[in-house]
């Protein structure tokens, strides 16, 4: 674990991701938070933690190699106390899922209220829950013979992919789409659209 830097400017919204796998969706909301769009101001945000569950994860070398604190946390501790006092330390104000595995404890959503938001690969409120991650959402997906499939970014609640839509993408599902074919205009959508749609929550 990184210490925190104290020369972190307050003036802007303190953003944790919490991930546990490659990192593909933190890599483009960090390069998103450290573009500055043209014609206008700097970002109101700045990644200032990347919190992971996996210590072989890609996204620890992504937070290394961007020279942003990493927070590696162990379960017993985080379904205690969620870890609270750390997310203090580095004065974190929204707390932004991007592959985090597990469900996040009461005390977490309760003291991060409307604070914490989760994107999900389906259109929910169909194909959510428990275990419906990954590839079982789009092999259930094809399996219904949907025509369209999509992202969901919602707020977290204490029930898995339940909380207040905040927006949705869409996609059509071919005839010809396997999970794998269907993953990847997933992916383009979670790349194209999450780091926007949390700016706008932050402004």
């Amino acid at each position: 674990m990184i210490k925190p830097n104290t020369t972190l400017q307050q003036e802007k919204k303190h953003i944790a991701i919490f991930a546990s796998g490659a990192g593909s969706n933190a890599q483009k909301i960090i390069d998103y938070f450290t573009s500055q769009p043209a014609l206008q101001k700097e970002r109101r945000a700045k990644v200032a933690l990347i919190v992971c569950n996996n210590p072989k994860a890609g996204v620890l070398k992504i937070a290394e190699k961007e020279n942003i604190p990493s927070l590696l946390i162990e379960r017993n501790k985080f379904y205690e106390d969620g870890y609270l006092s750390e997310l203090k330390n580095y004065h974190i104000g929204l707390i932004v899922l991007a592959g985090f595995m597990w469900k996040v404890p009461a005390e977490l959503i309760q003291s991060y209220q409307n604070k914490i938001i989760n994107i999900h690969p389906a259109l929910l409120p169909k194909f959510g829950g428990k275990n419906m991650y990954g590839n079982f959402v789009h092999e259930a997906v094809i399996k219904a013979g949907e025509k369209e499939s999509g992202i969901t970014i919602h707020y977290v609640d204490e029930i898995y992919d339940h909380g207040k839509i905040i927006f949705h993408a869409k996609c059509r599902v071919e005839e010809d789409d396997t999970p794998q074919s269907l993953a990847e205009k997933i992916h383009a959508l979670e790349h194209k659209h999450y780091s926007s749609i949390i700016e706008k929550i932050i402004t």
